[in-house]
């Protein structure tokens, strides 16, 4: 492609140059020369959480709710198909069974769809019904003998069981391919499984002529045959699981069947969100892709009413809010079937909720703190029972919970002092029973579909799936160490350098078909900058609000940088949370300088080069097929960037 190709490193340096600039600019800004214009004679700021929560106003919900149309859009497009193979024949115990087809067709290749269960299947070939033929793999690779390098069939006479054809853990709810050496004439069709443990689920079969069409074998009497119409034109994400949905759906699944749960790595409740969308639009793509798609709409006006609480401006809300809607992980993280999204939800709600009860000033009544304590406890434990990365984020509370609690004694009225110590009582029984004991219960009552699939739902039972599940996902966690070619350390987080590829189909000459999970760069260059100026104010200057900004990031990042376990770039997804309320944060200090400061152009500028970068990678986001040329000569920013 010659010296064009190197036009792609214009837009890292551009990017980071106008942050620089911005920041640059910032700091400023934020001179004592330039504040004494304001205020001539500055007094030491006392440490502060308590703060006016500004309410939405009309034109805040019509923001809003703009952009979260908007979004929405963009992100349920391209989610998935409505329709998959829903019916199904289970081979397990050794089943066999028998099928005649209509005519009698050559067969080039194979396509299949896995249910649940994993084990392998023989597959048996006759013309007549008499003389049958076996399906055989063929492994010749010099350098990797356990390699398939085809199929082929052959007479069995003298042989075991072939048991060619797989159904592993990987290939579960997805179509999958088995391209046939020696194509042979087919009447009579005899597949004999062997599972594993327990089900071996085939949901339907389709075979194709030596021109690669379809062979129509509908029928509706048999289960491998009666969805030919949704056997697809190609293999892609749009009809098949990727990446870790070979896990998560399975399991949502699994507890809606009443079926003991494959992936039990993680806490039940995420799943249980998940068979919310599998039981309205079954066990399709875009089923169970729906709610966490929607968890990520819903982020977005949750968010804008936190940004206004925070800082009382539509504008900046406005501008928070859509910097979230256009970070590049939100949108690739909430479109994939894992768990993380409720994890971010919630983790989401629980510091909104916090912030409302640090905010209230000192003196305020306990029936007034009791809502605010009560829902940030709730949403800590229902994230907890989603995902421990929640567990992280409950640090941060607990040290701003204790912080807050030691303020608010601090600068409580002279006129009530006589109150603070039954306030003080109250509201430390309320938040163990709040932050501990109904979290815990909501985490136990989580484990119900473990007991009810072990036929057991006493309260001892269910006790003990809890904790043998507890001792079996510390062990896991710890020993992940296994290597991946798209894994990343904590440190690559805070400057994207190492994406996390999540799908890529380069089956057409001269384009290509993936996506990636990664932060926007200008989310995650400027919102690290923003962070560092967060720590300043919060911690020089005593800021009370950049300090809860500040201490969120840290939980979320700090303990990462302890574990030694294999980890990605989707680990850092909690924190681009507080990216974006860091900057939003310095949007508001520059705000309170408006009179001598032209601050809205600049905010605009940064939150429409997070737009223009949204547009820009768009199609690696949901998928899109792109020209090869783009990712080299616009996409791929470094050379650890897989576009």
């Amino acid at each position: 492609m010659g010296p064009i190709r190197y036009i792609v490193y214009l837009f890292p340096v551009l990017t980071a140059a106008a942050l620089f600039y911005f920041f640059a600019w910032y700091v400023q800004t934020q001179r004592t020369p330039l504040a004494q214009q304001l205020d001539p004679a500055p007094v030491k700021r006392r440490l502060s959480f308590s703060a006016p929560c500004h309410p939405m106003v009309k034109r805040d919900a019509i923001a809003a709710l703009i952009i979260t149309a908007v979004y929405a859009v963009t992100a349920f497009a391209h989610l998935g198909d409505l329709e998959a193979p829903q019916s199904y024949r289970d081979f397990g115990d050794g089943k066999a069974q028998t099928f005649v087809l209509p005519e009698e067709v050559q067969v080039s290749k194979i396509w299949y769809f896995c249910g649940l269960g994993t084990g392998k299947y023989q597959i048996e070939i006759s013309t007549d019904g008499v003389e049958w033929l076996s399906l055989w793999q063929r492994k010749d690779d010099p350098e990797d003998a356990d390699k398939i390098t085809g199929y082929y069939w052959a007479d069995p006479e003298g042989y075991g069981a072939s048991y060619a054809v797989t159904q592993n853990y990987n290939q579960l709810f997805k179509w999958n391919e088995v391209v046939i050496d020696n194509p042979q004439y087919i009447r009579y069709l005899r597949i004999t499984g062997q599972a594993n443990k327990g089900l071996l689920e085939l949901d339907e079969l389709a075979f194709f002529d030596m021109e690669g069409n379809v062979i129509d074998l509908s029928d509706a009497t048999t289960p491998l045959f009666d969805e030919q119409d949704l056997v697809p034109e190609a293999i892609t994400y749009m009809n098949s699981a990727y990446f870790d949905e070979i896990y998560h759906p399975r399991t949502a699944y699994e507890h809606i069947r009443g079926i003991y749960p494959y992936e039990v790595t993680h806490p039940p409740l995420g799943k249980l969100i998940m068979s919310i969308g599998i039981r309205m639009f079954g066990m399709t793509p875009f089923g169970w892709r729906f709610m966490g798609t929607l968890f990520g709409v819903g982020m977005l006006p949750l968010l804008y009413v936190f940004l206004k609480n925070l800082f009382g401006r539509t504008s900046i809300a406005t501008c928070g809010t859509i910097l979230l809607a256009a970070d590049f992980m939100h949108l690739t993280q909430t479109r994939l079937a894992t768990i993380d999204t409720y994890a971010f939800f919630f983790i989401l709600l629980m510091y909104w909720f916090m912030y409302r009860w640090l905010a209230l000033p000192a003196g305020t009544s306990f029936k007034t703190c009791a809502l605010p304590l009560f829902l940030s406890g709730l949403f800590w434990g229902i994230g907890a029972a989603s995902k421990w990365t929640v567990i992280y984020g409950c640090t941060g509370l607990v040290v701003l919970y204790f912080l807050g609690l030691a303020l608010k004694l601090r600068q409580w009225p002279e006129e009530s002092r006589h109150e603070r110590v039954g306030w003080t009582v109250k509201t430390l029984a309320f938040s163990v029973l709040v932050f501990a004991l109904i979290p815990a219960v909501i985490y136990i009552l989580s484990y119900l579909p473990y007991a009810a699939a072990s036929g057991d739902t006493s309260l001892s039972n269910l006790l003990h799936e809890v904790w043998e599940n507890q001792k079996y996902m510390l062990s896991y966690h710890q020993g992940v160490t296994d290597t991946h070619p798209y894994s990343s350390r904590w440190y690559q987080w805070l400057l994207d350098i190492r994406p996390i590829l999540y799908y890529m189909d380069n089956s057409v000459a001269g384009e290509t078909t993936r996506f990636a999970a990664f932060v926007n760069p200008v989310v995650c260059w400027g919102g690290l900058l923003a962070v560092v100026a967060c720590g300043f104010h919060g911690i020089v200057r005593r800021s009370g609000r950049a300090l809860f900004i500040f201490i969120g990031y840290l939980a979320q990042l700090v303990p990462w940088l302890f574990i030694g376990r294999i980890t990605f770039a989707y680990h850092y997804f909690p924190s681009v949370l507080f990216l974006v309320l860091a900057l939003c944060y310095v949007f508001h200090t520059l705000a309170q300088k408006e009179e001598l400061v032209r601050w809205k152009p600049a905010m605009y500028a940064v939150t429409g080069g997070a737009v223009a970068l949204y547009a820009l990678f768009y199609p690696v986001l949901v998928g899109i097929t792109y020209p090869t040329w783009y990712g080299t000569c616009v996409l791929r920013w470094f050379p650890s960037w897989p576009f």
